[in-house]
């Protein structure tokens, strides 16, 4: 596989966890009453503030299981259940608690606060999101590597700045039966990316496996 094939791989996967058109209804629940002026800057403070974390997590987050003395194969088995559970819950039309919990989706009140958390984190720059961009990072260990997961990283945060400002017109057109069709639509996808995480993983972990 080139490596321009990898980002694409990559690209895709990391759309189908953040799922900004599964998120849709709750950016318009937490937006709901604001002008027009507060929304932009918010979908501009969301978009910058997902782009940030996860190339934070591409650039240091091996240097965080070092810590902790975290395997990779360790981190991609239970990274891979992480996915997993995510998309079963998508599959499911359902709003992951691996992402938002109920009291993080009614901590709306603080206008300034509500664009970082939870609408960018847990939202949408979520665990699986983190857990994905580590992933990914390891499997591109050198720096250049690492500088080129910048490129699917910016274009899901273009896509997520794009979906959500045009989320009411999306959510018109679509209506809750159509976000539920993709919602449903990236969560397969999402399975799939869950079971190759799981099966790289316990391929490190249990060499005699690949034998």
């Amino acid at each position: 596989m080139s490596h321009w094939a990898y980002l694409f791989k990559t690209g895709v996967a990391l759309f189908a966890i953040v799922n900004p058109i599964g998120s849709i209804p709750v950016f318009i629940s937490a937006t709901d009453g604001w002008d027009v002026n507060e929304k932009k800057r918010t979908v501009n403070t969301i978009s910058i503030t997902v782009f940030f974390v996860l190339l934070t997590s591409a650039f240091f987050g091996d240097q965080i299981l070092d810590f902790f003395s975290i395997s990779i194969p360790s981190f991609q088995v239970g990274g891979g259940i992480l996915l997993m559970l995510i998309a079963i819950s998508m599959m499911h039309g359902k709003q992951s608690h691996t992402r938002q919990t109920p009291e993080e989706a009614l901590a709306v009140s603080d206008r300034d606060a509500i664009a970082i958390a939870p609408l960018s984190i847990p939202l949408l720059a979520g665990p699986g999101a983190i857990s994905n961009m580590i992933i990914a990072a390891e499997q591109s260990s050198s720096f250049w590597g690492h500088v080129s997961l910048s490129v699917p990283v910016a274009a899901v945060s273009a896509l997520i700045w794009v979906t959500l400002k045009l989320s009411t017109n999306i959510a018109q057109k679509l209506g809750t039966i159509g976000i539920n069709i993709v919602t449903r639509l990236m969560g397969l996808i999402l399975a799939a990316m869950a079971v190759e995480f799981i099966a790289h993983g316990l391929v490190g972990l249990f060499p005699k496996i690949a034998s």
